[in-house]
């Protein structure tokens, strides 16, 4: 009776009790980390050790999933907001800065080092940095090490999910009663609160746009994989992430037209490439054993309290200086203990719960969606790696 569409059945009934759970809760457990924990309970008991790639879901979202995913994130995203987003960029390295520090001076009283070093750019980022880190332990002979450096990038959402969830509402109310009252939001301000998907229409149309009557949803599934594809390519030449290419690529090509905004859900495949890029990163949960955990717990959630603690005193810090909302800044920062697509998930769930017309929820992404999207970019997908090229020679 078990086949690949009994494992999607049952990957999809993981995820709608997370959705579930959210929306009950009023966004205070993140439908991610319901997930996470039911996956990781499951792999430890009823679950197939493949269940992921026994629905093939894992190849569809480890290539076309994700690079198709970033190249959407790009159309949602006006070149006007990517380059007012230069404090998200500047906090986020602040957060990350915070964080290394505090762990790099505090966590060696209690913990081998050589936990740190394989530990901390997995902390970080994501599963790049972690692998990186596991074959740089493997070849020094540090197996418990390259095994730290994996379970790390396993677990350190359960750490992110739920203080980003607390911190973002904090966050929503305030903004709420801003927009609710008027206090602090202007007339203009009030009708210009539109979802960050919504640009105007002339930012929509460019020297590249097709008429609408060419523009069908394999069209647009072509003309985003055409972005991709260049993405990938650029990456090669450059030696930079392709990733970092699909994001830029997505900005520019959707100000000149070529693509629209928010082109995967005009096409009918948002869901599906996001349902299949979430079951591919929670795959990662299945090699966390019992016996994983219990061996590497305390200098895991050392390095985790340390490190996190490092990060929130220098967003505080950075926030006082540039004037911006330490919730949020610290929600930015927070985004490197889980990365895209959660950053999303969390926060479009967040204001959802949140917002009682869909005005309020248009305004709620308006103020949290931007950020929180680019902060996920700067931190794992860029800086994360950048720490473990370095980090491998500490061992």
């Amino acid at each position: 009776m078990y086949n690949f569409l009994a494992a999607f059945c049952i990957c999809g009934f993981i995820v709608i009790i997370g959705e579930l759970v959210s929306t009950w809760t009023k966004a205070w457990i993140p439908s991610v980390f319901v997930s996470a924990c039911l996956l990781l309970v499951g792999y430890w008991t009823v679950i197939p050790h493949d269940l992921v790639k026994d629905s093939f879901l894992t190849p569809f979202g480890a290539t076309l999933g994700i690079y198709l995913l970033i190249v959407h994130m790009g159309t949602v995203i006006s070149l006007k907001t990517l380059m007012e987003q230069w404090k998200t960029v500047v906090m986020c390295l602040v957060g990350l800065a915070g964080m290394c520090i505090f762990a790099l001076l505090l966590c060696p009283l209690f913990m081998d080092w050589a936990y740190i070093v394989a530990g901390l750019p997995p902390l970080t980022g994501g599963i790049v940095a972690a692998t990186i880190m596991q074959q740089a332990a493997t070849e020094h002979g540090l197996t418990s090490a390259a095994v730290f450096a994996i379970t790390m990038y396993c677990v350190q959402g359960f750490a992110g999910y739920p203080l980003t969830a607390i911190f973002m509402k904090a966050e929503g109310a305030k903004l709420l009663q801003e927009y609710r009252s008027g206090e602090r939001v202007t007339k203009d301000e009030l009708s210009a609160a539109k979802n960050v998907t919504s640009l105007p229409s002339s930012e929509r149309r460019g020297p590249l746009a097709l008429p609408d009557s060419l523009n069908s949803p394999i069209v647009m599934l072509t003309k985003i994989g055409m972005v991709a594809w260049l993405s990938m390519m650029v990456g090669g030449f450059t030696g930079i992430s392709g990733a970092v290419w699909a994001l830029i690529f997505g900005v520019v090509f959707c100000s000149l037209g070529f693509l629209e905004t928010d082109i995967l859900h005009r096409c009918n495949s948002f869901n599906i490439l996001m349902f299949a890029l979430t079951m591919f990163v929670f795959e990662g949960l299945k090699d966390c054993t019992p016996e994983m955990l219990t061996s590497i717990i305390l200098p895991m959630v050392g390095l985790i309290v340390v490190g996190v603690f490092g990060m929130a005193v220098f967003a505080w810090v950075a926030a006082k200086v540039m004037k911006l909302s330490f919730p949020l800044s610290f929600c930015n920062c927070l985004t490197a203990l889980y990365g895209f697509p959660f950053n999303a998930i969390i926060t479009e769930s967040t204001c959802k719960a949140m917002a009682k017309t869909p005005e309020e929820h248009e305004f709620l992404m308006s103020k949290m969606f931007p950020s929180m999207i680019i902060g996920g970019f700067v931190t794992v997908t860029i800086t994360s790696v950048i720490l473990a090229g370095f980090f491998v020679n500490l061992f």
